[in-house]
C-alpha cells in the first residue's frame, strides 16, 4: 500500500509548476517621453521643447506600474450610475472607482484640460498635445472630458458674456480636481461636457428638436427641454448643449449653443435627469449617457441661430484630440508589440530578428510615427493660427484630413500589433484587447468618416487658399526631394481638379491628401530608414494590402529599433 504513496519530498516536485521561461519582463517602469523619439522630436522642432521636463515627468508616471494599474481598475470597474437616492428623490450621479479619480486627478494637475489657455505662449499646444498623446496611453477613457474641457474654454471665452464668462474660465483652467457634487458647497473647479446629438438626427444637429425658450428675466437665460442621445461625460459640471431658439416673430430662428451647468446659480440642481449609461464596444472608463432636460436653466452662447458656427471652434479642438489619441493608441500597440518580440524566442531566435516579424513591426512603427508628427504638426498650427494666415488655413483643413485618415488607420493598427503578441495578445492583461476596442471610438466620435470627407470638401470650397495653403507647406517641405512624392502630388492635383463626382470620390481623395502630408513630413524630419520606408509603401505603391507588406530593401531593423521601448533589465 505504501508503495502507490509519494514521499512529501517527490509529491512537491511532482505538482510544482514549471518554470516560465520565453516570456518578457512587464512594460513598465520606463519613461515614455524619453524613449518616443518621434514625439520627444517634434516636440522640439514645434518650439514646445521648454516642456521637456514636465514632459519627462508625466512620462515616467505613465510608465509607472501603478499608473498601469489606474488604467486597468477604471476599465474593470466601470461607471455605475444613480438615478434616485432610497428615498425616491433624484440624483443623477454617477459612482466611479478611484482609480479613474486619479487619473482625473493626474491630467488635470498637468494642465492637459486647459493649460495653453492658463498660460498661452508658443508651443503651448504642443506642448499640451504631448501630455494628452502620453497619458492617454495610460487610459483613453479619461481624455473624454480632458478634450472636451480644452475645446469649450475658447468658445466660453469668445462668445459667452463676459462676467460669467470670466467665473467660468477660472474655474475651467483650475489645476485642482474635485470630483464631488454638491450643491451646499460650490466647486472651485470644473470639468466641461457637451451634448449635441439626439437619437433622430446622429451627426444632422440640424435635425435637433430639443427647444430653448428665454425667460422672463432675459439676459440670455433660456429653458431648454428635450433629450440627447449622447451626452459625453455627464458627470462634467457644464455643458455646451445644442438647442432650437424661436425668434421673436414666432419664426424658428434655428439651432442655437447655450451653456448648462448641473448646479444652478442659487445652489440648486438643475433640471438635468440621466436616463441611462451607454454600454459601449471600449471607452468603458468613461460615462456615456442619454439625457433628458425639462426647462433646465442655460445661458446662450453666442448668437441665436448661430449654434454650429458658434460650436465649431470646439469641434476643431475635439478633433485634434482624436487624432492625438489614436496617434497614442498606436505609439502604445507599437510599444507592446516592439517589447514582447524582443523577448520572445521562437523557432530558435528573438521574434525581433526574424524578418517577416521585422516587417510587420517596421509598418506598424511607419504608421504610429506619421500619425505622431502629423498630430504635433497640427498643434503647432493651433499656437500660430491667431497671427498666422496659413497656419490658420492649415489647421482647418488639415484637421478634418487627418481627423479621417489616423482615425481610420487605428482600428487596423491595433489588431496588427494585438496579433504580434500571438494568444499573449488576446488576453486582457496585455492591454491589447483594450486598446482594440478603444481604437474604433475616434472616427465615430466628432464626426465619422464620411462626415469628416465631406467637411474637407467644404472647406476646400468655401476656402480655396486653404487649398493653396495645404499644397504649399509640402511644396515648402519636401518638395522635388523624393520623385514619388512629386508624382504623388501631381496626382493629386489632377484628381481635385476634376470636380465630377466628387462626393463620390471624397474618400479616395482624403485619403491621398492624407499620405501625401505625412510623406512631406516624414521626408523633412525623419530618419531616412524612415523615410525611405514609408514614401516607397505609401506613395511608391509597392505596398501590399496588410501591415508586414513593405518591399524588400529596408532597412527595418533601424525602423524597429527607432520605435522600441528599452527596459532597464
Amino acid at each position: 500500500m505504501t508503495s502507490l504513496l509519494y514521499n512529501t519530498q517527490s509529491a512537491a516536485d511532482h505538482h510544482a509548476t514549471h518554470q516560465v521561461e520565453n516570456q518578457p519582463p512587464p512594460l513598465e517602469n520606463y519613461d515614455l517621453f524619453e524613449q518616443d523619439a518621434a514625439l520627444s522630436e517634434a516636440v522640439k522642432r514645434e518650439d514646445a521643447g521648454w516642456a521637456t521636463t514636465s514632459l519627462h515627468q508625466l512620462g515616467t508616471l505613465a510608465g509607472t506600474a501603478e499608473a498601469i494599474r489606474w488604467g486597468f481598475e477604471a476599465n474593470k470597474y466601470t461607471p455605475v450610475l444613480q438615478t434616485h437616492d432610497r428615498f425616491g428623490h433624484r440624483l443623477d450621479e454617477i459612482d466611479f472607482h478611484p482609480s479613474w479619480h486619479r487619473l482625473l486627478e493626474t491630467a488635470v494637475s498637468y494642465g492637459i484640460h486647459a493649460s495653453p489657455w492658463r498660460e498661452p505662449r508658443p508651443g503651448a499646444h504642443v506642448a499640451r498635445a504631448a501630455a494628452m498623446y502620453l497619458w492617454s496611453q495610460v487610459e483613453g477613457g479619461q481624455g473624454c472630458p480632458i478634450s472636451m474641457t480644452y475645446a469649450a474654454i475658447p468658445v466660453i471665452h469668445n462668445q459667452l458674456q463676459s462676467s460669467v464668462a470670466r467665473a467660468w474660465e477660472t474655474r475651467l483652467t483650475s489645476l485642482d480636481y474635485n470630483p464631488a457634487l454638491n450643491p451646499a458647497t460650490p466647486k472651485t473647479s470644473a470639468l466641461c461636457g457637451m451634448a449635441m446629438t439626439e437619437k433622430q438626427g446622429g451627426s444632422d444637429v440640424r435635425a435637433n428638436t430639443t427647444y430653448a425658450l428665454p425667460t422672463n428675466g432675459g439676459g440670455g437665460e433660456y429653458l431648454l427641454t428635450g433629450h440627447k442621445w449622447f451626452c459625453s461625460a455627464p458627470m462634467c459640471d457644464v455643458f455646451l448643449v445644442l438647442a432650437q431658439t424661436t425668434a421673436s416673430n414666432h419664426a424658428k430662428a434655428g439651432l442655437s449653443c447655450f451653456l448648462l451647468p448641473r448646479i444652478l446659480p442659487d445652489g440648486t440642481r438643475n433640471r438635468f435627469a440621466i436616463q441611462r449609461l451607454k454600454d459601449k464596444l471600449g471607452n468603458r472608463s468613461n460615462a456615456s449617457s442619454e439625457v433628458e432636460f425639462d426647462n433646465a436653466w442655460a445661458m446662450l452662447v453666442g448668437q441665436e441661430g448661430r449654434g454650429v458656427a458658434t460650436i465649431i471652434e470646439m469641434v476643431n479642438y475635439t478633433r485634434l484630440d482624436c487624432i492625438l489619441g489614436s496617434s497614442a493608441l498606436m505609439r502604445q500597440a507599437v510599444s507592446q508589440a516592439t517589447h514582447h518580440a524582443a523577448y520572445r524566442r521562437t523557432f530558435g531566435r528573438k521574434l525581433i530578428d526574424q524578418p517577416l516579424m521585422q516587417n510587420v513591426l517596421a509598418d506598424l512603427a511607419l504608421e504610429s510615427e506619421a500619425a505622431t508628427i502629423w498630430g504635433l504638426r497640427l498643434a503647432g498650427a493651433c499656437d500660430r493660427a491667431a497671427t498666422n494666415e496659413h497656419e490658420a488655413r492649415l489647421k482647418r483643413l488639415g484637421t478634418a484630413i487627418a481627423k479621417y485618415w489616423v482615425t481610420k488607420r487605428a482600428p487596423a493598427h491595433t489588431a496588427e500589433a494585438l496579433e504580434c503578441l500571438g494568444g499573449n495578445g488576446y488576453v486582457e492583461e496585455s492591454i491589447m484587447p483594450r486598446l482594440y476596442r478603444e481604437a474604433p471610438l475616434n472616427s465615430v466620435w466628432e464626426g465619422s468618416g464620411n462626415i469628416n470627407c465631406l467637411d474637407v470638401l467644404r472647406a476646400m470650397q468655401k476656402e480655396p487658399e486653404a487649398v493653396e495653403a495645404y499644397f504649399g507647406e509640402i511644396a515648402t517641405l519636401a518638395g522635388g526631394m523624393d520623385k514619388h512624392l512629386d508624382k504623388a502630388v501631381a496626382h493629386l492635383k489632377n484628381q481635385l481638379a476634376q470636380p465630377e463626382q466628387l462626393e463620390e470620390r471624397a474618400r479616395r481623395i482624403v485619403e491621398q491628401m492624407a499620405l501625401v502630408m505625412q510623406g512631406a513630413l516624414i521626408i523633412k524630419y525623419a530618419p531616412q530608414a524612415v523615410s525611405e520606408a514609408f514614401v516607397a509603401s505609401r506613395l511608391g505603391g509597392d505596398w501590399g494590402r496588410a501591415f508586414g507588406t513593405l518591399p524588400a530593401g529596408l532597412d527595418l531593423k533601424t525602423i524597429v529599433a527607432r520605435s522600441r521601448p528599452q527596459l532597464n533589465v
